[in-house]
């Protein structure tokens, strides 16, 4: 089964867990692009909208791509309200999009999901000159060396031992990601990096790790004993899990 399917089994959860994004993000992107009303964007990967707001609010049209059926759905009734924005329910690859007609196009968290031999050449096709691609992802890692961190690290090497525990993100990923844009085609390109710190009791940090595609993914009787072990570990240890959010934004120009 595709992993990206894996976000539209539980909608709801999704948009109650899973975070927005800084606004200072949002403003960099709006002040970088130059959106306005009258301009159009296109979003990938809507999810259930937790980086579309925004965009909505400067006044521009959105179009938004989404695979899941049921996220797309969700997404379509929470903006209904805005004249100018429609949901696609596709993938990236294979929608038929007219070229050279976006001014900006974004995407929070998910652009990965694409293969980059595909996603980086039809971004370049889909904007016009001057247009701006907006690639932005939310990277949350726990408190390190606490004890906390260390239980929840054993739950996984007992249950699922072929798990890897995600990397920090550095400045040296930042400027990999750079190179991949310049070597698309992509112009005036940079990049920042935000932070914020999220805190969570033991039965929301199970909900939030049901809306990873990884955790969801495991056989329904494994899940429910990582989750069961994670909160009684979150429990043990002070009934707290901080989260700490890296933030990075590229930001690149289509001459």
């Amino acid at each position: 089964m595709d992993l990206r399917l894996k976000f539209n089994e539980d909608v709801e959860n999704y948009e109650k867990m899973r975070p927005t994004y800084v606004e200072e993000l949002f403003q960099d992107v709006i002040r970088y692009s130059d959106l306005n009303q009258g301009k159009r964007a296109l979003e990938v990967g809507i999810g259930t909208g937790q980086a579309t707001l925004p965009f909505l609010n400067a006044g521009c049209e959105i179009t938004a791509i989404e695979l899941g059926e049921n996220l797309a759905n969700f997404s379509a009734e929470k903006f209904s309200g805005f004249p100018h924005f429609c949901v696609i329910q596709s993938d990236f690859e294979s929608v038929r999009l007219e070229p050279k007609q976006y001014d900006l196009i974004y995407s929070a968290t998910a652009f990965h999901w694409i293969p980059q031999e595909i996603g980086y050449p039809k971004a370049y096709q889909l904007l016009r000159s001057g247009g701006v691609l907006a690639l932005f992802w939310n990277r949350p890692f726990p408190a390190r060396k606490d004890d906390l961190h260390e239980a929840m690290q054993h739950i996984y090497a007992k249950y699922a031992p072929s798990s890897k525990e995600p990397a920090p993100h550095t400045e040296q990923k930042s400027l990999e990601m750079v190179h991949t844009l310049e070597q698309y085609g992509f112009a005036d390109v940079n990049f920042k990096i935000y932070h914020q710190t999220r805190t969570f009791d033991a039965p929301s940090y199970v909900a939030l790790l049901n809306t990873y595609s990884d955790h969801r993914a495991f056989p329904e009787e494994l899940r429910v004993r990582i989750e069961q072990e994670m909160i009684e570990a979150i429990n043990h240890y002070g009934g707290k899990v901080e989260l700490h959010d890296t933030l990075d934004l590229y930001l690149a120009r289509k001459p």
